[in-house]
């Protein structure tokens, strides 16, 4: 399975390299392959390193602005015009996506994914890999969202919250193939 995964590309502590590193292993050795950002930096680089020291592949869809950053020895290597593209090709590349912790570029994809998938433009699976609560007052915001009538499909069809890579891993190899 071709499974896209939106990131950091921060330096980060532990509390989250650690789990990363974890589920890249579980991507590796499941012989999944990773579709990223393709930095070769910060948490990108963490998931990349496991993913392809465990057996897995890798497909990166850079940008032309930190195409510098682009990992040298990804099975393939895409560099896209802009944002815009990038997220469409990342998209394209995948059979599901995961969103890991991450700043304002993650929240971005993150919140066109989800918004392609609620209007129909595509029915991969997506999860929220919700690492040390990272994403709690986010789904705190969607659940309030759906309350509200803001969601015209419940929260669960949009998105999945996993508090670890076996939850996240295990539910996407559930219903990848029922898209």
């Amino acid at each position: 399975m071709n499974i896209c995964v939106f990131l950091s590309a921060a330096d980060l502590d532990d509390r989250y390299t650690v789990p990363a590193r974890e589920f890249a292993e579980l991507l590796g050795r499941g012989g999944h392959t990773l579709v990223w950002g393709g930095s070769d930096k910060g948490l990108m680089k963490v998931v990349a390193d496991g993913v392809q020291a465990a057996g897995g592949r890798l497909v990166g869809v850079s940008v032309e602005f930190l195409a510098a950053s682009a990992r040298p020895n990804a099975d393939e290597m895409v560099i896209a015009r802009d944002l815009a593209e990038r997220k469409a090709l990342l998209l394209a590349k995948a059979d599901a996506v995961v969103i890991m912790v991450g700043g304002t570029g993650t929240l971005d994809e993150a919140t066109e994914i989800l918004e392609l998938k609620k209007h129909g433009k595509h029915t991969k699976p997506v999860v929220l890999l919700n690492t040390a609560g990272f994403y709690d007052g986010l789904r705190q915001q969607f659940q309030r969202m759906e309350d509200e009538g803001f969601l015209p499909l419940p929260l669960t069809d949009l998105v999945f919250f996993a508090k670890d890579g076996v939850g996240a891993l295990a539910y996407l190899e559930e219903t990848a193939g029922l898209q």
